[in-house]
């Protein structure tokens, strides 16, 4: 059994590429769905963009909004995604 475990594990990390952010970089924040709104489907999914400020090594991010406004809560980066211009 624990040669199978390694084995599904080694398949699994094969394919996942680590994202690492610096501050100044773009990224959008997803949304997280609310079920009474009326647009369902059609609601926007992620929001921003917004600027790193500071990247911490667990995977965390304190964001800015466009407007120099800081978040005030650090962001997951499993929530985030990378904004291309």
């Amino acid at each position: 059994m624990q040669c199978y475990q390694e084995r599904v594990s080694r398949a699994f990390n094969k394919k996942v590429r680590p994202v690492t952010y610096k501050p100044s970089d773009l990224v959008l924040k997803w949304i997280i769905p609310n079920v009474k709104d009326p647009r369902r489907k059609f609601s926007p999914n992620y929001d921003g963009p917004y600027v790193v400020k500071q990247a911490f090594s667990g995977g965390a991010l304190i964001l800015i909004k466009m407007e120099r406004v800081v978040l005030p809560y650090p962001i997951n980066v499993d929530s985030l995604r990378r904004y291309y211009t």
